[in-house]
């Protein structure tokens, strides 16, 4: 005797044998179309916060570039030039107008961090015991890739004011807010 069962009407309906058991094409499709809506509209928006976060540290790094610029100004009076001077691995040994160890080794090796590429240009100098001391400095900090890893360039100097070039570049004209 073979018995014949009713069509599915809905998922809602209750199961009448084990042959109806999982999901329709249909189904999967229509589940597939609203999980793809879906990243379409989160993918931009965690696009956009990964690069205000980019900025956010750029900025911050500029303003402890300027901070270690400081330290070692206090302890070899002038600012150190180039940006490798503020580096050094403590293990190596004392700090030094070479190697002060103020700033992360990496950060002063590479000169890159969170999608920006950070810079010291010496400014005036003067040689004082036969060796050249640094009067002033402008450090600078733009984005690897304008539009990806950021859209503000950042630049400070000895007076440690943090100002912005909306164009990515390092013509900073306004001051950070």
């Amino acid at each position: 005797m073979k018995t014949t069962l009713a069509p599915r009407i809905s998922n809602l309906a209750p199961r009448t044998s084990n042959l109806e058991l999982g999901f329709t094409l249909i189904e999967l499709l229509i589940v597939m179309s609203i999980m793809l809506i879906l990243m379409a509209l989160a993918v931009p928006q965690m696009i956009k916060l990964k690069k205000h976060a980019d900025e956010t540290s750029a900025a911050q790094t500029i303003r402890t570039i300027g901070q270690a610029e400081t330290m070692y100004n206090s302890s070899y009076n002038g600012y150190a030039c180039p940006l490798a001077s503020l580096g050094g691995d403590p293990k190596a040994g004392a700090p030094s107008a070479t190697s002060a160890q103020v700033l992360d080794p990496v950060l002063a090796a590479t000169g890159q961090k969170s999608g920006y590429t950070f810079a010291i240009t010496c400014g005036s100098k003067v040689t004082i015991n036969n060796q050249d001391v640094y009067n002033s400095y402008e450090v600078t900090g733009v984005p690897q890739v304008i539009g990806k890893t950021g859209d503000n360039g950042y630049c400070s100097d000895e007076n440690n004011i943090v100002k912005v070039d909306p164009a990515g570049a390092t013509n900073c004209t306004q001051s950070l807010q």
